[in-house]
Protein backbone atom coordinates (compact mmCIF):
# COMPACT_ATOMS: atom_id res chain seq x y z
CA UNK A 1 0.00 0.00 0.00
CA UNK A 2 1.60 3.10 -0.98
CA UNK A 3 1.28 6.56 1.45
CA UNK A 4 2.55 8.95 -0.95
CA UNK A 5 1.22 11.53 -3.29
CA UNK A 6 2.67 11.90 -7.18
CA UNK A 7 4.02 14.88 -7.45
CA UNK A 8 1.21 15.95 -9.80
CA UNK A 9 -1.25 15.64 -6.45
CA UNK A 10 1.11 17.59 -4.40
CA UNK A 11 1.69 20.21 -7.56
CA UNK A 12 -1.82 20.47 -6.99
CA UNK A 13 -2.07 20.96 -3.66
CA UNK A 14 0.09 23.45 -3.40
CA UNK A 15 -1.64 25.61 -6.28
CA UNK A 16 -5.13 25.54 -4.37
CA UNK A 17 -3.49 26.48 -0.78
CA UNK A 18 -1.85 29.33 -2.72
CA UNK A 19 -5.49 29.97 -4.59
CA UNK A 20 -7.19 29.49 -1.40
CA UNK A 21 -5.18 31.83 0.41
CA UNK A 22 -4.75 34.59 -1.46
CA UNK A 23 -8.32 34.71 -3.76
CA UNK A 24 -10.71 33.20 -0.69
CA UNK A 25 -10.08 35.82 2.31
CA UNK A 26 -11.27 39.15 0.42
CA UNK A 27 -14.32 37.28 0.52
CA UNK A 28 -15.25 35.82 3.79
CA UNK A 29 -16.66 38.77 5.85
CA UNK A 30 -19.42 39.33 3.41
CA UNK A 31 -20.08 35.64 3.11
CA UNK A 32 -20.34 35.32 7.05
CA UNK A 33 -22.73 38.42 6.39
CA UNK A 34 -24.85 37.33 3.47
CA UNK A 35 -24.51 33.54 3.64
CA UNK A 36 -24.17 34.18 0.18
CA UNK A 37 -21.71 32.09 -2.46
CA UNK A 38 -19.58 34.67 -4.09
CA UNK A 39 -19.90 33.21 -7.59
CA UNK A 40 -16.97 35.79 -9.15
CA UNK A 41 -14.52 32.94 -8.11
CA UNK A 42 -15.93 30.76 -10.41
CA UNK A 43 -14.22 31.28 -13.75
CA UNK A 44 -10.70 31.52 -11.48
CA UNK A 45 -11.38 27.86 -9.96
CA UNK A 46 -12.69 26.60 -13.08
CA UNK A 47 -9.43 27.33 -15.06
CA UNK A 48 -7.71 26.08 -12.26
CA UNK A 49 -9.63 22.73 -13.16
CA UNK A 50 -11.11 22.89 -9.58
CA UNK A 51 -14.81 22.20 -10.66
CA UNK A 52 -13.64 19.33 -13.24
CA UNK A 53 -11.35 18.20 -11.21
CA UNK A 54 -13.26 14.67 -11.97
CA UNK A 55 -14.58 15.47 -14.97
CA UNK A 56 -13.16 13.96 -18.05
CA UNK A 57 -11.28 16.38 -20.14
CA UNK A 58 -12.81 15.50 -23.14
CA UNK A 59 -16.12 17.21 -21.60
CA UNK A 60 -13.77 20.21 -20.08
CA UNK A 61 -12.44 18.59 -16.61
CA UNK A 62 -9.17 17.75 -15.70
CA UNK A 63 -9.71 14.14 -15.06
CA UNK A 64 -7.82 13.65 -11.72
CA UNK A 65 -9.45 11.55 -9.67
CA UNK A 66 -11.61 11.64 -6.56
CA UNK A 67 -8.08 11.45 -3.96
CA UNK A 68 -7.25 14.55 -6.11
CA UNK A 69 -10.75 16.16 -5.33
CA UNK A 70 -10.42 15.60 -2.20
CA UNK A 71 -6.98 17.22 -2.06
CA UNK A 72 -8.83 19.99 -3.45
CA UNK A 73 -11.42 20.53 -1.08
CA UNK A 74 -9.29 20.03 1.87
CA UNK A 75 -7.50 23.05 0.90
CA UNK A 76 -9.90 25.02 0.13
CA UNK A 77 -12.02 23.78 3.41
CA UNK A 78 -8.58 25.10 5.59
CA UNK A 79 -8.89 28.59 4.76
CA UNK A 80 -12.72 28.84 4.23
CA UNK A 81 -15.29 25.22 4.29
CA UNK A 82 -18.45 27.44 2.64
CA UNK A 83 -16.15 27.69 -0.48
CA UNK A 84 -15.50 23.63 -0.37
CA UNK A 85 -19.00 22.93 0.55
CA UNK A 86 -20.24 24.61 -2.41
CA UNK A 87 -17.90 23.54 -4.99
CA UNK A 88 -18.37 19.61 -3.84
CA UNK A 89 -22.35 19.75 -4.34
CA UNK A 90 -21.43 21.30 -7.79
CA UNK A 91 -19.17 18.33 -8.02
CA UNK A 92 -22.09 15.71 -7.59
CA UNK A 93 -23.59 17.50 -10.41
CA UNK A 94 -21.16 16.81 -12.80
CA UNK A 95 -20.73 13.17 -11.32
CA UNK A 96 -24.19 12.24 -12.33
CA UNK A 97 -23.74 14.10 -15.61
CA UNK A 98 -20.63 11.47 -16.50
CA UNK A 99 -22.20 8.72 -15.20
CA UNK A 100 -25.31 8.53 -16.47
CA UNK A 101 -25.47 11.74 -18.94
CA UNK A 102 -25.71 10.33 -22.86
CA UNK A 103 -22.87 11.94 -25.06
CA UNK A 104 -25.30 14.97 -26.25
CA UNK A 105 -26.17 15.83 -22.48
CA UNK A 106 -22.44 15.69 -21.58
CA UNK A 107 -21.39 17.80 -24.10
CA UNK A 108 -23.68 20.49 -23.61
CA UNK A 109 -24.25 20.98 -19.98
CA UNK A 110 -20.22 19.60 -18.67
CA UNK A 111 -18.17 21.96 -20.32
CA UNK A 112 -19.51 25.16 -19.07
CA UNK A 113 -19.71 23.66 -15.07
CA UNK A 114 -16.37 23.06 -15.76
CA UNK A 115 -15.22 26.32 -16.96
CA UNK A 116 -17.00 28.22 -13.59
CA UNK A 117 -19.59 29.54 -16.64
CA UNK A 118 -22.65 27.24 -14.75
CA UNK A 119 -22.89 26.16 -11.21
CA UNK A 120 -24.72 22.61 -10.42
CA UNK A 121 -26.61 21.36 -7.90
CA UNK A 122 -28.17 17.94 -7.34
CA UNK A 123 -31.54 18.05 -5.56
CA UNK A 124 -32.78 14.85 -3.47
CA UNK A 125 -33.96 15.99 -0.27
CA UNK A 126 -37.46 17.10 0.70
CA UNK A 127 -39.24 18.64 3.23
CA UNK A 128 -41.11 15.19 4.51
CA UNK A 129 -36.82 13.92 5.05
CA UNK A 130 -33.41 13.86 3.68
CA UNK A 131 -32.76 10.20 4.66
CA UNK A 132 -35.86 8.33 3.33
CA UNK A 133 -35.33 8.76 -0.31
CA UNK A 134 -37.49 6.02 -0.82
CA UNK A 135 -40.87 8.23 0.69
CA UNK A 136 -40.21 11.45 -2.13
CA UNK A 137 -43.24 12.84 -3.15
CA UNK A 138 -42.03 15.27 -5.94
CA UNK A 139 -43.57 13.82 -9.27
CA UNK A 140 -42.29 13.65 -12.69
CA UNK A 141 -45.32 12.52 -15.48
CA UNK A 142 -44.83 12.37 -18.79
CA UNK A 143 -46.48 14.69 -20.93
CA UNK A 144 -46.10 14.19 -24.63
CA UNK A 145 -42.45 14.93 -25.14
CA UNK A 146 -42.06 17.07 -21.93
CA UNK A 147 -41.83 15.75 -18.43
CA UNK A 148 -44.21 17.86 -16.13
CA UNK A 149 -42.91 18.09 -12.44
CA UNK A 150 -44.57 19.46 -9.38
CA UNK A 151 -43.20 19.14 -5.74
CA UNK A 152 -40.52 21.16 -3.87
CA UNK A 153 -36.59 20.39 -2.46
CA UNK A 154 -35.17 21.73 0.86
CA UNK A 155 -32.06 22.44 2.21
CA UNK A 156 -30.66 22.15 -1.36
CA UNK A 157 -26.97 23.79 -1.60
CA UNK A 158 -26.47 26.24 -4.01
CA UNK A 159 -30.18 26.67 -4.43
CA UNK A 160 -30.16 30.29 -5.73
CA UNK A 161 -26.66 30.69 -7.79
CA UNK A 162 -26.70 26.74 -9.66
CA UNK A 163 -27.81 27.00 -13.43
CA UNK A 164 -28.18 23.47 -13.55
CA UNK A 165 -30.20 21.59 -11.38
CA UNK A 166 -30.15 17.27 -11.27
CA UNK A 167 -33.31 16.56 -9.73
CA UNK A 168 -34.92 13.21 -8.62
CA UNK A 169 -38.04 12.65 -8.79
CA UNK A 170 -41.11 10.09 -8.62
CA UNK A 171 -42.33 8.18 -12.02
CA UNK A 172 -43.38 5.67 -10.60
CA UNK A 173 -43.96 3.59 -7.49
CA UNK A 174 -41.72 1.95 -5.06
CA UNK A 175 -37.96 2.57 -4.55
CA UNK A 176 -37.80 1.42 -8.34
CA UNK A 177 -40.42 4.43 -9.30
CA UNK A 178 -38.00 7.28 -9.08
CA UNK A 179 -36.05 8.99 -12.30
CA UNK A 180 -33.59 11.64 -12.24
CA UNK A 181 -34.10 14.77 -14.32
CA UNK A 182 -31.64 17.70 -16.09
CA UNK A 183 -33.75 21.09 -14.95
CA UNK A 184 -32.23 24.35 -16.02
CA UNK A 185 -33.20 27.55 -13.52
CA UNK A 186 -35.15 28.87 -16.00
CA UNK A 187 -37.43 26.50 -17.16
CA UNK A 188 -40.72 27.12 -17.18
CA UNK A 189 -42.32 26.52 -13.82
CA UNK A 190 -39.05 26.09 -12.00
CA UNK A 191 -38.17 28.50 -9.44
CA UNK A 192 -35.55 28.79 -6.26
CA UNK A 193 -37.92 29.68 -3.09
CA UNK A 194 -37.05 30.11 0.20
CA UNK A 195 -33.67 30.91 1.42
CA UNK A 196 -32.03 28.82 4.38
CA UNK A 197 -30.14 31.33 7.30
CA UNK A 198 -27.93 28.93 8.43
CA UNK A 199 -25.77 28.76 11.58
CA UNK A 200 -22.65 27.79 10.20
CA UNK A 201 -21.20 27.25 6.12
CA UNK A 202 -22.49 30.77 5.47
CA UNK A 203 -21.41 31.44 2.08
CA UNK A 204 -22.82 27.81 0.70
CA UNK A 205 -26.27 29.18 -0.11
CA UNK A 206 -28.74 27.28 1.02
CA UNK A 207 -32.93 26.78 0.12
CA UNK A 208 -35.76 25.06 -1.52
CA UNK A 209 -35.99 24.41 -5.22
CA UNK A 210 -39.88 24.71 -6.40
CA UNK A 211 -41.21 22.84 -9.29
CA UNK A 212 -45.07 24.28 -10.07
CA UNK A 213 -46.04 22.17 -13.89
CA UNK A 214 -42.49 22.50 -14.28
CA UNK A 215 -41.56 21.87 -18.23
CA UNK A 216 -38.72 19.51 -19.10
CA UNK A 217 -37.93 18.07 -22.33
CA UNK A 218 -37.90 14.36 -22.63
CA UNK A 219 -34.22 14.27 -24.04
CA UNK A 220 -33.58 15.65 -20.08
CA UNK A 221 -34.34 12.26 -18.54
CA UNK A 222 -30.63 11.73 -17.18
CA UNK A 223 -30.29 7.97 -17.78
CA UNK A 224 -33.70 5.71 -18.09
CA UNK A 225 -36.52 5.82 -15.85
CA UNK A 226 -37.11 4.18 -13.03
CA UNK A 227 -32.55 4.97 -12.34
CA UNK A 228 -33.43 7.68 -9.78
CA UNK A 229 -32.78 5.65 -6.56
CA UNK A 230 -29.48 4.37 -7.98
CA UNK A 231 -28.50 7.75 -9.04
CA UNK A 232 -29.50 9.53 -5.73
CA UNK A 233 -27.54 7.00 -3.58
CA UNK A 234 -24.43 6.05 -5.80
CA UNK A 235 -24.21 10.27 -5.97
CA UNK A 236 -23.81 10.13 -2.37
CA UNK A 237 -21.67 7.32 -1.58
CA UNK A 238 -19.20 8.35 -4.87
CA UNK A 239 -19.04 12.20 -4.15
CA UNK A 240 -21.67 13.43 -1.77
CA UNK A 241 -19.79 11.39 1.43
CA UNK A 242 -16.61 11.33 0.45
CA UNK A 243 -17.05 15.99 -0.22
CA UNK A 244 -18.04 16.08 2.92
CA UNK A 245 -15.22 14.06 4.68
CA UNK A 246 -13.13 16.30 2.77
CA UNK A 247 -15.03 19.57 3.86
CA UNK A 248 -14.18 18.33 7.24
CA UNK A 249 -10.82 18.01 7.13
CA UNK A 250 -10.11 20.85 5.73
CA UNK A 251 -12.13 22.43 9.05
CA UNK A 252 -9.74 20.10 11.08
CA UNK A 253 -6.33 22.06 9.38
CA UNK A 254 -7.60 25.18 10.27
CA UNK A 255 -8.95 24.22 13.81
CA UNK A 256 -5.26 22.71 14.61
CA UNK A 257 -3.59 25.70 12.76
CA UNK A 258 -5.69 28.18 14.94
CA UNK A 259 -4.82 26.05 18.32
CA UNK A 260 -1.35 25.95 17.93
CA UNK A 261 -0.77 29.23 16.68
CA UNK A 262 -2.64 30.87 19.83
CA UNK A 263 -1.19 27.97 22.14
CA UNK A 264 2.15 29.66 20.82
CA UNK A 265 1.72 33.49 21.41
CA UNK A 266 -0.77 33.56 24.82
CA UNK A 267 1.15 33.72 27.88
CA UNK A 268 -0.07 32.73 31.21
CA UNK A 269 2.12 32.68 34.42
CA UNK A 270 4.81 33.95 32.71
CA UNK A 271 4.65 31.46 30.11
CA UNK A 272 3.50 29.74 27.34
CA UNK A 273 0.04 28.21 27.25
CA UNK A 274 1.30 25.84 25.63
CA UNK A 275 3.56 24.58 27.97
CA UNK A 276 0.65 23.68 30.00
CA UNK A 277 0.04 19.94 29.85
CA UNK A 278 -3.82 20.08 29.70
CA UNK A 279 -3.24 22.59 26.72
CA UNK A 280 -1.20 19.97 25.53
CA UNK A 281 -3.69 16.98 25.43
CA UNK A 282 -5.92 19.20 23.63
CA UNK A 283 -3.78 19.49 20.94
CA UNK A 284 -2.50 16.26 20.98
CA UNK A 285 -6.68 15.11 20.82
CA UNK A 286 -6.86 17.77 17.73
CA UNK A 287 -3.81 16.16 15.80
CA UNK A 288 -5.30 12.77 16.50
CA UNK A 289 -8.31 13.59 14.95
CA UNK A 290 -7.07 15.46 11.82
CA UNK A 291 -4.77 12.32 11.04
CA UNK A 292 -7.49 9.69 11.96
CA UNK A 293 -9.86 11.80 9.11
CA UNK A 294 -7.22 12.02 6.93
CA UNK A 295 -6.56 8.35 6.50
CA UNK A 296 -10.19 7.34 6.43
CA UNK A 297 -11.05 9.77 3.83
CA UNK A 298 -8.20 9.70 1.11
CA UNK A 299 -8.28 5.75 1.16
CA UNK A 300 -12.37 6.51 0.09
CA UNK A 301 -10.66 8.83 -2.19
CA UNK A 302 -7.99 5.93 -3.45
CA UNK A 303 -10.58 3.38 -3.33
CA UNK A 304 -13.09 5.24 -5.66
CA UNK A 305 -10.32 5.77 -7.96
CA UNK A 306 -9.24 2.07 -7.45
CA UNK A 307 -13.12 1.02 -8.88
CA UNK A 308 -13.83 -0.49 -5.21
CA UNK A 309 -16.77 -0.68 -3.58
CA UNK A 310 -16.47 1.47 -1.03
CA UNK A 311 -20.17 2.35 0.71
CA UNK A 312 -19.37 1.50 4.10
CA UNK A 313 -16.21 3.22 4.00
CA UNK A 314 -17.48 6.47 3.01
CA UNK A 315 -20.16 6.68 4.99
CA UNK A 316 -17.48 5.82 8.16
CA UNK A 317 -14.97 8.52 6.52
CA UNK A 318 -17.83 10.86 6.17
CA UNK A 319 -19.18 10.37 10.26
CA UNK A 320 -16.09 10.16 11.42
CA UNK A 321 -14.54 13.37 9.92
CA UNK A 322 -17.45 15.32 10.60
CA UNK A 323 -18.04 14.46 13.95
CA UNK A 324 -14.43 14.92 14.83
CA UNK A 325 -14.36 18.27 13.12
CA UNK A 326 -17.02 19.72 15.65
CA UNK A 327 -15.33 17.79 18.54
CA UNK A 328 -11.62 19.56 17.68
CA UNK A 329 -13.06 22.70 17.26
CA UNK A 330 -14.46 23.12 20.67
CA UNK A 331 -11.56 22.05 21.91
CA UNK A 332 -9.91 24.93 19.95
CA UNK A 333 -12.00 27.08 22.01
CA UNK A 334 -11.50 25.94 25.12
CA UNK A 335 -7.75 26.92 24.24
CA UNK A 336 -8.43 29.98 23.21
CA UNK A 337 -10.90 30.87 26.34
CA UNK A 338 -13.06 33.62 26.00
CA UNK A 339 -11.22 35.18 22.52
CA UNK A 340 -12.51 31.81 21.62
CA UNK A 341 -15.99 32.88 21.54
CA UNK A 342 -15.26 36.42 19.48
CA UNK A 343 -15.78 36.88 16.24
CA UNK A 344 -12.17 38.40 15.36
CA UNK A 345 -11.11 34.75 16.14
CA UNK A 346 -11.37 32.39 13.63
CA UNK A 347 -12.18 28.94 16.20
CA UNK A 348 -15.72 29.91 16.65
CA UNK A 349 -16.46 30.18 12.90
CA UNK A 350 -15.21 26.58 12.32
CA UNK A 351 -16.80 25.19 15.38
CA UNK A 352 -20.23 26.53 13.50
CA UNK A 353 -19.21 25.26 10.09
CA UNK A 354 -18.13 21.34 11.46
CA UNK A 355 -21.69 21.57 13.13
CA UNK A 356 -22.97 22.18 10.02
CA UNK A 357 -21.23 19.45 8.40
CA UNK A 358 -22.70 16.34 10.48
CA UNK A 359 -26.23 16.56 9.16
CA UNK A 360 -25.18 17.39 5.30
CA UNK A 361 -25.06 15.04 3.24
CA UNK A 362 -26.44 12.17 5.27
CA UNK A 363 -26.79 11.70 8.97
CA UNK A 364 -24.64 10.21 11.40
CA UNK A 365 -27.12 7.53 11.97
CA UNK A 366 -27.63 6.83 8.32
CA UNK A 367 -23.63 6.27 7.66
CA UNK A 368 -23.57 4.30 11.16
CA UNK A 369 -26.61 2.00 9.62
CA UNK A 370 -24.55 1.86 6.35
CA UNK A 371 -21.44 0.42 8.75
CA UNK A 372 -23.88 -1.82 10.84
CA UNK A 373 -24.90 -3.61 7.58
CA UNK A 374 -21.14 -4.11 6.60
CA UNK A 375 -20.32 -5.10 10.00
CA UNK A 376 -22.91 -7.98 9.71
CA UNK A 377 -21.88 -9.02 6.44
CA UNK A 378 -18.36 -9.77 7.12
CA UNK A 379 -19.63 -12.34 9.41
CA UNK A 380 -22.26 -13.94 6.59
CA UNK A 381 -25.08 -12.15 8.55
Amino acid sequence: MEFKFSDREELLRKTVRDYAEKEIPPYMEAMEETGEFPVELLKGMGQMGILGVITAPEYGGAGMGALARIVVLEELGRVCPAIPMAIQVHHMCTYALSTWGNEEQKKKYLPPLCKGETMGVVAVTEPSGGSDVGGMQTTAKLDGDKYILNGRKCFITNSHHADTWVVIARTGEGGKGLSAFIVENDFPGAKAGRKENKVGLRGANTGELAFNNCEVPKENLLGNEGDGMTTAIQDIVQCGRPGMAAVALGILNGVLEQAVKFAGERTLYGKSISKLQAIQWHIADIYADLEISRLLTYRVGWMIDQKINCAAESALAKQFACEAAARSARKAIEIHGSYGIMHEYAVQRLLRDAVVTIPAGGTAEIAKLVMFRQALSMFGL
